[in-house]
């Protein structure tokens, strides 16, 4: 009897963890079980489980599937995923996901997709780039032509399984007869044998690779947004098609600026006089140009103005959105002597203000950011 692996006792989470809790999770995990970085055993089944539980749990939809139904709501009520050898439960879970049915090993396979992050400033997600990003991937052996064998010749036909790739033995019972069909134990299900194995690839066909390739990033993506490569993944088999490369950007933090959506918020801060005399002043932009601002006397703590078109462009075209200032009133921790007595005089004349509307100044707030 076999049981199925939880999803999310793969990323180490609880049934109500947070997207971004999902997300922080599968980066840690992917870093630490990466073949490339770790090169224990059992790293790289670790490393495609992980692969395996993010595509599900960062999909809303194939999520809601999985809380409800399990392996079986998300795959359609597909058998490979339980007790599959080697993916503790998964099955071949990478073709359950991106291809949608199994493929006998003999004939032409596609080859997996590869996921990968990529580094990004806030500039660069907000007006585009193109970056380079190198990873690894399995490639075909240019030597053998990817048939395993030496100088590209072909492959025999196994005799145990005739080229079928499988074995089948029936047997009686009270019930009947049952066909037990089992992959071939000599070609390991390929039906076809290398007998004389090609030494750059060592008889497989593929190898490793590094790759350097260029991505075209749109302006307007977000933190977390995926840009799809297609072909760039691993090899296809028996001359299946290539896999797909999934890039996942992290934009850094910005010193000056905050996105929130597509608007940006830059802390414009203030002195108590400042505040009080309204100012004429200069407010920083992405760009790196600085654009007017005129501020009126009695500016508030928290006060928000809205400086059109300098925020982040849409995604699907639609415009740009805007730079939201937002005043900060600093008020000084120390005075000299002379100011601490300009002070008292003022705030003698000023006298003792009212208390603010605290519904007011919330709906200022929530208004200004929603």
């Amino acid at each position: 009897m076999t049981t199925e692996t939880d999803l999310y006792d793969v990323l180490g989470l609880e049934r109500g963890a947070s997207a971004d809790d999902i997300k922080r999770a599968f980066r840690k995990l992917a870093m630490e079980f990466h073949p490339d970085r770790n090169k224990e055993a059992g790293a790289e089944t670790r490393f495609k489980q992980v692969n395996a539980a993010y595509e599900v749990l960062s999909d809303p939809e194939k999520r809601a599937k999985y809380d409800r139904f399990g392996i079986g709501g998300v795959n359609g009520g597909a058998q490979g995923f339980a007790g599959h050898e080697g993916f503790g439960g998964f099955g071949d879970i990478f073709d359950a996901f991106f291809r949608g049915t199994a493929q006998r090993r003999g004939g032409p396979q596609q080859g997996s997709d590869l996921r990968a992050t990529l580094t990004v400033t806030l500039e660069e997600a907000v007006f585009g780039a193109e970056k380079e990003i190198v990873f690894q991937r399995t490639e075909r052996c240019l030597e053998c032509k990817s048939t395993g064998q030496l100088g590209g010749g072909e492959r025999e036909t196994c005799t145990e399984c005739n080229g079928q790739g499988e074995l089948r033995r029936v047997q009686q019972s009270l019930f009947g007869q049952f066909v037990n069909v089992t992959a071939c134990p000599r070609c390991r299900g390929e039906g076809q044998i290398v007998t004389n194995p090609c030494p750059s690839c060592r008889g497989s066909g593929a190898k490793r690779a590094r790759v350097r390739r260029s991505v075209r990033i749109p302006g307007g993506v977000d933190d977390g947004a995926q840009i799809r490569l297609s072909g760039e993944g691993d090899a296809g088999l028996h001359g299946g098609p290539s896999g797909d490369l999934y890039v996942e950007l992290d934009v850094q933090e910005h010193e000056v600026f905050k996105r929130l959506d597509t608007s940006l918020v830059y802390d414009l801060p203030l002195n108590v006089a400042q505040a009080a005399l309204g100012v004429d002043t200069e407010v920083p932009t992405l760009e790196g140009e600085k654009v007017p601002l005129k501020l009126k006397p009695g500016v508030q703590h928290g006060e928000v103005h809205v400086i059109k078109g300098r925020g982040v462009p849409a995604l699907r075209g639609g415009g740009r959105g805007d730079l939201l200032v937002r005043t900060f009133v600093v008020v000084p921790s120390k005075l000299s002597k002379e100011q601490q007595e300009l002070m008292r005089q003022l705030a003698e004349s000023l006298g003792t203000p009212e208390v603010p509307d605290d519904a007011s100044f919330f709906g200022r707030i929530r208004d200004a950011f929603s």
